[in-house]
């Protein structure tokens, strides 16, 4: 827990490092050599390198979910011949503050960062307000929209409140060939940049890298799709990250930056 506590030292000073471009300094950038420069506004001085790219954001949870409980509880399909609820409230912090709330202000902030990286962000849900969608249509709105990959953001809520940590989950096996490898390298260059941005690994999994395949959002995705918790809303320490506007910033960087490598690996290979 001590890397957390130390986050949040870090989270206190990063309004006071904002870059002119609007970009926040993650939490993992720091010096003043060029190499230690932050990888984001790096980025946006080589000029827009995510031009082009299609990203498709999915803000777990919505607002409007608790007062329908009928059309949330619903079953439909998982894409594998099961069946999934709908979606679900989601969870919460000890004081109250709500996943859904956390997911689309930490999704709203990754989209205002890609957006200055030249890319195009299209999300399942645009407000806290309504209901659903279902995890099904979650799923095909990647390919619906033509997405070049999906990020689904979550926050875990573990009874326990010594839970702590990130992890991510990808469809497996592989529907399609568009996911498989290419969301196994989207999964760890994601979970590569929340741990250079001083979050800690989930000690609830043995594994950061979860695979499942009863996820509706992800099997029918089509696309490189990954799922991401980003902590414990029931920790103490992690709650008092994702509850302030500083902490939510570090969360949108970190997302951003394995995006961000991710597409450059991508473009490499496909060189």
């Amino acid at each position: 827990m001590r890397r957390f506590t130390a986050l949040r030292g870090l989270l206190g000073i990063l309004c006071a490092c904002a870059l002119a471009t609007g970009l926040s300094a993650p939490a993992w950038a720091a010096g003043d050599d060029a190499s230690d420069e932050p990888v984001l506004q790096r980025a946006l001085r080589s000029g827009q390198p995510l031009t082009g790219w299609r990203i498709a954001l999915d803000p777990g949870h919505n607002g409007g979910n608790a007062d329908d409980p009928a059309a949330v509880s619903h079953l439909v399909s998982d894409g594998r011949g099961d069946l999934k609820t709908c979606n679900t409230t989601g969870t919460a912090t000890a004081s109250g503050y709500p996943e859904h709330a956390f997911t689309l202000d930490v999704a709203e902030r990754l989209a205002a960062r890609l957006e200055k990286l030249g890319a195009t962000v299209l999300l399942t849900r645009e407000d806290d307000d309504g209901v659903g969608p279902c995890v099904d249509v979650r799923g095909r709105f990647a390919e619906d929209v033509d997405a070049d990959l999906m990020v689904s953001i979550h926050a875990n809520g573990s009874a326990s409140p010594q839970a702590h940590g990130y992890f991510a989950i990808v469809s497996d096996p592989a529907i399609s060939p568009s996911q498989g490898r290419p969301s196994l390298d989207l999964a760890e260059d994601l979970l590569a940049a929340l741990d250079e941005g001083g979050f800690t690994p989930s000690n609830t999994v043995a594994d950061a890298l979860q695979r499942r395949s009863d996820l509706a959002t992800l099997n029918f995705a089509r696309r490189p799709a990954v799922m991401l918790e980003l902590g414990e809303m029931r920790n103490p320490d992690e709650a008092a990250v994702m509850e302030t506007e500083d902490g939510r910033e570090a969360y949108a960087d970190a997302i951003a930056r394995g995006i961000l490598g991710y597409a450059s690996d991508h473009e490499r290979r496909e060189r």
